[in-house]
């Protein structure tokens, strides 16, 4: 008889199991979802590497989708020699790094004053950040070309890290002002008990913690600036002074245009992309939430 009872007991309610039955409807439409996302996000890159193997016949002949019948490696050594890479490659991390360290501090310093100081102007000053992010690039080629040329410094890299840094601040400020309204007064109070200035507060104690949106302001900026070609191409003339997406250009001529080349360069260009991101996903991730978690 308590055997009995027991097994009627144990025996789960219908709305159980249907609730049981829902979430693994659900569990699996996630997976589903999920997968298919990995797989729209990994494909264009492993794609890209089979057209970097291919010889110009085999690219030419349409199969879009086939592996290479013979890895042609020999397009990497063309990209690397003819297209200028190292060169190239030194020219973006000059102007991307210069541009990144300027972007941290003028924002950093900007979102502090915005967000600890209690003066007026401060919100004033927010929306103004605000309204730059709205400016199309487009619109200030033809401005900046003129402003450019009166001050002589077109065909240098300082006309590419000007408008960089001019047009990465607005996002950067963005990001910086929701992490440091999280911060507590308590802490910059303490530093002043002991006898710190603003400027030892600032560099001491509030850009320390501030580590995880830098690391995302660094990435956002690096990748907006990596492959940016539109103010490149109009300020820089000089083969010396290009950047990356100009090695492209090395491997069409008048006649002919090697594209298994083409696909090597832009895989050895993404790289650097591909790679820092993987090394700084988490800090990312953290610095984009940073803010929300007590606000």
């Amino acid at each position: 008889m308590s055997a009995g009872m027991n097994a009627i007991m144990e025996k789960p309610r219908p709305e159980v199991r249907t609730r049981r039955r829902s979430f693994g409807i659900v569990k699996g439409g996630v997976l589903l979802f999920l997968s298919t996302l990995v797989v729209t996000q990994l494909y264009p890159l492993l794609w890209l590497l089979t057209y970097s193997l291919k010889t110009n016949e085999e690219i030419l002949s349409g199969s879009f989708f086939s592996l290479p019948q013979v890895a042609q490696w020999s397009n990497y050594t063309d990209a690397l020699e003819a297209g200028n890479y190292w060169r190239y490659l030194f020219n973006s991390f000059f102007v991307t790094s210069v541009t990144m360290a300027s972007v941290i501090v003028l924002a950093a310093m900007a979102a502090y004053a915005i967000t600890r100081f209690q003066w007026k102007y401060g919100q004033l000053l927010m929306l103004i950040f605000l309204l730059g992010m709205m400016i199309p690039l487009q619109s200030t080629l033809l401005p900046l070309m003129i402003i450019f040329k009166n001050m002589g410094i077109l065909n240098t890299h300082l006309a590419l890290i000007l408008p960089y840094v001019a047009f990465s601040t607005p996002l950067a400020v963005f990001i910086l002002s929701g992490f440091l309204k999280t911060i507590p007064h308590e802490l910059e109070e303490s530093a002043v008990m002991d006898g710190a200035n603003v400027y030892r507060t600032f560099w001491s104690i509030i850009l320390p913690i501030s580590v995880p949106p830098i690391m995302t302001v660094c990435i956002l900026t690096f990748i907006n600036i990596w492959n940016e070609y539109i103010l490149a191409s109009t300020f820089i003339s000089a083969e010396r002074l290009k950047t990356l997406p100009f090695g492209v250009n090395s491997f069409v001529s008048q006649y002919s245009v090697n594209y298994g080349a083409i696909g090597a360069f832009l895989v050895l260009g993404a790289l650097p992309v591909i790679v820092i991101y993987f090394l700084l996903s988490e800090k990312i991730t953290k610095g984009m939430v940073a803010g929300a978690v007590k606000g």
